[in-house]
C-alpha cells in the first residue's frame, strides 16, 4: 500500500492502534471527492480514491478522472469513527444496504491500489487494435470509418486508414476522436472474494 496515501494522525486527534478497521464506501457531494478525502485525512482516517488516467492529447486536468465518480473508501472503526466520516466536508454519507454501512472485502481495495500507482491513478489501457473498424467522431472526418494501421503511440495518436472519395488515406487521430472505450484493467479472470467471486483483472 502506498504510504502517502494513507492518512497520518495529527497532533492531538486519539485514534486506538489495535481497533478493527474495516474499509467503507463512502458517497461524496458532486465533484467534492478530493475534498472529502483531505478533510478524512486530517482526522487520521485512512482513505482511497482511485482515479483513471486517460490517454490523449487533452488537457492534463481533464485527462485524470475519477474511477467511481462520487465514491472513495474509507477504512474506519464503525462504532468509534463513523462520526469523522458522516461529519467531514464533500462527504454525502456512508453507502449502506438494508440502512447498515456494509464493509467491503480487503481483497477489493487491494485489487485496485495494485492497479494504481502511488497516487491512487490507474492508467487506462486502450482496447483499440490492429486492423480493427472503428469511427472517427471529432475533427475533418467526423463520421467517417476506418481500420486501424497501429495502436496509439505514447501520445496517444491513432495511425487510421479511412476511405474517402473512392480513394485510401492514412491520417493521424488522437484517441479522442474515435469511438471507442478505454479498459481500467486487464483481460478479466475469476477471482475469489470473500463467500462469493468478482471478476478481477489478471
Amino acid at each position: 500500500m502506498a504510504s502517502h496515501l494513507l492518512s497520518h494522525v495529527p497532533v492531538g486527534v486519539y485514534r486506538g492502534e489495535n481497533l478493527q478497521r474495516d474499509w467503507y464506501v463512502i458517497y461524496s457531494k458532486p465533484h467534492k471527492e478530493e475534498q472529502a478525502q483531505f478533510h478524512l485525512g486530517l482526522k487520521g482516517v485512512e482513505t482511497f480514491f482511485p482515479r483513471l488516467h486517460l490517454p490523449g492529447p487533452l488537457e492534463k486536468k481533464k485527462r485524470l478522472v475519477p474511477l467511481f465518480p462520487s465514491y472513495l473508501f474509507a477504512r474506519i472503526h464503525l462504532p468509534t469513527e463513523y462520526h469523522y466520516v458522516i461529519w467531514a466536508p464533500g462527504v454525502k454519507k456512508i453507502v449502506c444496504f438494508s440502512d447498515t454501512p456494509a464493509p467491503i472485502e480487503d481483497t477489493v481495495i487491494s485489487f485496485l491500489q495494485q492497479n494504481a500507482d502511488d497516487h491512487g491513478v490507474i492508467q487506462a489501457r486502450s482496447q483499440l487494435r490492429r486492423g480493427q473498424e472503428i469511427e472517427v467522431t471529432g475533427g475533418p472526418f467526423n463520421g467517417l470509418w476506418g481500420i486501424i494501421q497501429d495502436p496509439p503511440d505514447a501520445k496517444g495518436r491513432i495511425r487510421i486508414l479511412l476511405k474517402l472519395l473512392s480513394r485510401q488515406i492514412t491520417v493521424k487521430l488522437g484517441v479522442e476522436f474515435i469511438k471507442a472505450e478505454h479498459a481500467a484493467f486487464g483481460p478479466p479472470v475469476r477471482a475469489n472474494i470473500g463467500s462469493g467471486s468478482v471478476s478481477a483483472a489478471s
